[in-house]
């Protein structure tokens, strides 16, 4: 059985994109052949039924050319499907040369934007894929829920009590990511420190890290993905105030690694809800983020280890990249 995966990015060390390759590892393991063409690939080690092939060249449009020619040459020996991942013009351009074979044609989408790109590969997929109803911008009967895909390790490890909870917040520092309002909740929290992580991108980005920085806070460069356990096993709980319909996978990340994880959005409800202490607050609002992080803090180490134990537990069950992949070979039949 061989299967196509058309992706922006194979590089593991990406603090974006690196998250790609574990899935191509577990799809590896359930297919014969995995054909994986990427705008940019760098070496990677995959297993050995693995073919990465690059398509990245000059601007859009020829860079779309060139890989409906590379999908054209895998499509001779036809594919049990093609999935064309995050980007919608993958499932646009795709899909012109699938039809003809009635090869299925998947589009894996996960975000809160929407736009006409993404409706029109809707319309063209044969199926769409996303972590579930709340992860992707409009209803589709097409949709089916496959879980984030999250790479589990074996162990979890915590760092040693200090008497401090380390919060850490992981992404662009955008003003979109409501970091302002982590700040000014942990602000004047006593026994409690602050981390903010991720690249600066835009000059909106930049002027942003700036401004926090001169209220004092800890902003420190993006992490390879390689690292990115050491930083969560040197926190003691993450925060993300994203909006609705934002299931960022730093929050799954986080609760593999074992770590309470401080949310916004209601879309996770069913990783948090029922947890003690609560983790829920009121996006944008920092006396209800401030209300959570105190409940954090006198939970103490053994209340907060709890949580994340079950927060791990939950991840295990419903987004490890092992049901990801089981839920994607099952979407193609």
């Amino acid at each position: 059985m061989k299967l196509v995966f058309i992706t922006q990015r194979v590089d593991e060390d990406d603090p974006t994109l690196g998250a790609t390759v574990p899935k191509l590892r577990a799809l590896a393991a359930r297919v014969d052949e995995l054909v994986v063409l990427a705008l940019h690939a760098v070496p990677t080690p995959l297993p050995a039924n693995v073919r990465v092939e690059s398509f990245g060249a000059g601007g859009s449009a020829l860079t779309g050319m060139r890989l409906a020619a590379r999908l054209a040459q895998e499509l001779r020996r036809r594919p049990v499907a093609v999935i064309a991942h995050m980007s919608p013009v993958y499932a646009i351009v795709a899909a012109p040369l699938t039809r003809p074979l009635r090869a299925p044609l998947l589009l894996w989408f996960t975000h809160w934007r929407d736009s006409r790109s993404l409706r029109m590969a809707e319309r063209l997929a044969t199926r769409v894929v996303s972590v579930d109803e709340r992860s992707f911008p409009f209803r589709s009967r097409k949709l089916v829920a496959v879980g984030h895909g999250i790479e589990v390790g074996e162990a979890v490890v915590r760092r040693r009590d200090d008497g401090v909870v380390r919060l850490l917040a992981l992404g662009r520092t955008s003003p979109a990511k409501g970091l302002a309002t982590i700040v000014e909740a942990a602000e004047g929290i006593d026994g409690v420190e602050l981390e903010i992580r991720g690249p600066s991108l835009t000059d909106e980005e930049r002027r942003h890290r700036a401004d926090l920085v001169a209220r004092g806070v800890r902003v420190e460069e993006a992490t390879p993905r390689s690292q990115i356990g050491r930083v969560y096993a040197e926190a003691d709980a993450l925060v993300s105030n994203m909006r609705a319909g934002a299931l960022d996978k730093v929050v799954y990340e986080a609760a593999a690694a074992g770590l309470p994880v401080l949310v916004a959005s209601e879309g996770f409800a069913p990783l948090t809800d029922g947890i003690v202490p609560p983790l829920r607050f009121i996006q944008d609002d920092a006396a209800s983020l401030a209300e959570r992080i105190r409940g954090l803090v006198d939970a103490g180490p053994t209340g907060r280890a709890a949580a994340g134990d079950e927060l791990r537990r939950r991840v295990v069950r419903d987004h490890s990249v092992d049901h990801w992949a089981d839920a994607i070979v099952a979407a193609l039949r």
